[in-house]
């Protein structure tokens, strides 16, 4: 491995976080579903701070990155870290740079008290689900993930004031 560091991300560095964000919806067949823009994640990372960015460097370039927030358990009764998303440029991969970043990413949620790291993967995405395995994850198979989107959040969200039928 050559000398890698980490760096949070600027604001200056949202059309490179955009491009991460690409190439990580392209490698997951769902780029058609990307949405974001520049001025969007300006807003919601930089001045709203809802989220996070690192990015991997190798030799002071970036070659990789993961966005992550707090999220919290009543269970566990204190903050977790949520890693959003993870990519290493295909070029970089294979040098333990995915791993240093995850490992990174624990060493601030410990630092930071959380209770625990989680993050989603695809089931088809097999190198990564035994990656993940292989640093001692474990799936969460018991639970499904829901989503309300769109046209569905917005009309859940409509005035409760509605008469209901």
């Amino acid at each position: 491995m050559k000398q890698l560091t980490f760096r949070k991300a600027e604001e200056t560095d949202c059309g490179l976080i955009l491009r991460f964000i690409r190439a990580l919806a392209a490698y997951e067949k769902m780029l058609d579903e990307v949405v974001a823009t520049e001025d969007l994640l300006r807003d919601w990372l930089f001045r709203k701070h809802s989220a996070e960015v690192l990015f991997a460097c190798e030799d002071g370039k970036e070659i990789g990155f993961a966005l992550f927030f707090h999220n919290f358990s009543t269970f566990v009764g204190r903050a977790g870290l949520y890693l959003e998303d993870l990519y290493v440029l295909p070029e970089y991969r294979g040098n333990g740079y995915g791993k240093a970043l995850l490992k990174q990413l624990a060493s601030i949620a410990v630092e930071r008290g959380c209770g625990r790291m989680e993050w989603v993967c695809l089931d088809w995405n097999r190198p990564s689900i035994d990656f993940y395995r292989s640093l001692g994850a474990q799936a969460m198979d018991e639970w499904t993930i829901y989503r309300l989107a769109g046209e569905s959040l917005t009309n859940l969200a409509e005035p409760a004031n509605r008469t209901e039928g």
